[in-house]
């Protein structure tokens, strides 16, 4: 076996490492596009490319006449092709929710990596899919952490009316004691000589609306008050 032999196996390995890094992601997600539909994409894709980059030099040598081929034109139709694999796993439902965008991304992806194996580009093809796992697992998991402490709060609409106006800073000393989290004040004098102080806050899940509304309507300072969530 000489070495560029070894060569094809050597991208033929790697290519079906990769190939089952993304396959298993989607098998543990019970997605369409699993271990052994992944495998297959990549690893022939990969053969492909070999056999079109490989062909393009070994043809234009062998004849006296010479011919120009593209090395790649075989790997651009992989890429052309693959479309009906992806379309077949993209699913409409009945409230007209699309699925499957992913799992077809994926599969254009294990195609692309195996064409990047085999057309050479081995640091190439490793940083893509470490990449791709980032992608579809790393950050989505990120940002629903972020998500999750998000919706731990809630967003409240505080309208007290305050006796005096020097009593206004006690109030919002008082409400901000309850881990109410103000973001926006508007005040506003009133006729009668009372001072209207609107509020945008935040605050816990565990605080419901009763329980803020009879904390700020019971302070000596608050003639009126009115909580919405």
């Amino acid at each position: 076996m000489v070495f560029g032999d070894l060569e094809i196996l050597y991208k033929l390995g790697i290519t079906a490492v990769l190939g089952l890094i993304i396959g298993l992601e989607r098998e543990l997600k019970r997605k369409p596009l699993g271990l052994k539909t992944s495998l297959v994409i990549s690893i022939i894709s990969c053969l492909l490319t070999i056999v079109s980059i490989q062909s393009a030099y070994l043809f234009n040598h062998a004849h006296s006449v010479q011919i120009t081929m593209d090395p790649l034109r075989l790997a651009a139709q992989i890429v052309s092709g693959i479309g009906f694999l992806g379309a077949g796993v993209i699913l409409k439902k009945d409230n007209d929710t699309i699925t499957g965008l992913t799992t077809a991304a994926m599969i254009w992806g294990a195609s692309g990596i195996g064409i990047a194996v085999g057309a050479g580009f081995y640091m190439e093809a490793i940083a893509g899919v470490v990449l791709i796992i980032i992608s579809v697992e790393i950050i989505p998991y990120l940002m629903g952490k972020a998500a999750q402490t998000k919706l731990r709060n809630k967003d409240l609409i505080i309208k007290v009316i305050v006796r005096n106006r020097d009593a206004i800073p006690c109030v919002l000393d008082a409400i901000e004691k309850q881990q109410i989290t103000i973001e926006n004040i508007r005040i506003k004098d009133l006729k009668d000589q009372t001072h209207l102080v609107d509020l945008k806050a935040r605050a816990s899940y565990k605080h419901t609306t009763v329980d803020v509304y009879r904390h700020i309507s019971g302070m000596d300072e608050v003639a009126a008050a009115e909580v919405e969530s």
